[in-house]
C-alpha cells in the first residue's frame, strides 16, 4: 500500500467525513470507494459512444443540413 499526503478544501473534507459516517466506513476506507467507484463509472462511459471525456460531443441533428 502506498502511503501520500493529500490537501483538501476543507468543505471537502467536510462532506468525505459526513459521508463515511453515514456509510460507516473510514475517512481512508470512504476515500478508497470513492476512488474506486468513479474510476468504475469512468471505464464503463469508456465503453460507451462520446463517453470518454477526451472525445469530441456527437453531433446533433442532420450533419448535411445547412441552417437555412
Amino acid at each position: 500500500m502506498i502511503r501520500f499526503s493529500l490537501r483538501l478544501p476543507e468543505d471537502l473534507h467536510k462532506r468525505v467525513i459526513a459521508r463515511a459516517a453515514t456509510d460507516r466506513r473510514s475517512l481512508n476506507s470512504e476515500i478508497l470507494h470513492l476512488i474506486e467507484v468513479a474510476l468504475n463509472a469512468a471505464a464503463t462511459d469508456a465503453g460507451s459512444p462520446g463517453g470518454d471525456p477526451a472525445s469530441p460531443a456527437p453531433q446533433r441533428g442532420n450533419p448535411d443540413s445547412s441552417p437555412a
